[in-house]
């Protein structure tokens, strides 16, 4: 058995993004959680796996593959690998969890 707890929103960095793996699944799955700073300009991502991510705290906007995507809390979507996506805009202090899926 593995437990942990989420870190509260307030832990989150001034500048930047914080992930804290929380479980790691046979090398092949990550869940972890995100915490979201001050994000200066859009910030993109290219992955190589499938991602889950769940705004838990905050608000923002995505770019996924030039559709925009408003994410307030309870809200959850799903990143196909090698489609670009990019954090538009973020409220500081916003938490995520994130599911790495196939991952390498």
């Amino acid at each position: 058995m593995q437990r942990g707890r989420l870190r509260p929103p307030s832990d989150a960095p001034a500048d930047g993004e914080r992930f804290d793996p929380l479980v790691v699944v046979d090398g092949r799955a990550v869940v972890e959680q995100i915490l979201s700073g001050r994000v200066e300009g859009p910030t993109e991502y290219l992955q190589d796996t499938d991602e889950w991510v769940a705004l838990l705290h905050g608000a923002a906007e995505l770019d996924v593959g030039g559709e925009a995507v408003e994410l307030a809390p309870g809200d959850w979507v799903l990143l196909p690998a090698s489609v670009p996506h990019r954090v538009v805009r973020v409220e500081a202090g916003t938490s995520w969890l994130a599911f790495h899926i196939g991952r390498p």
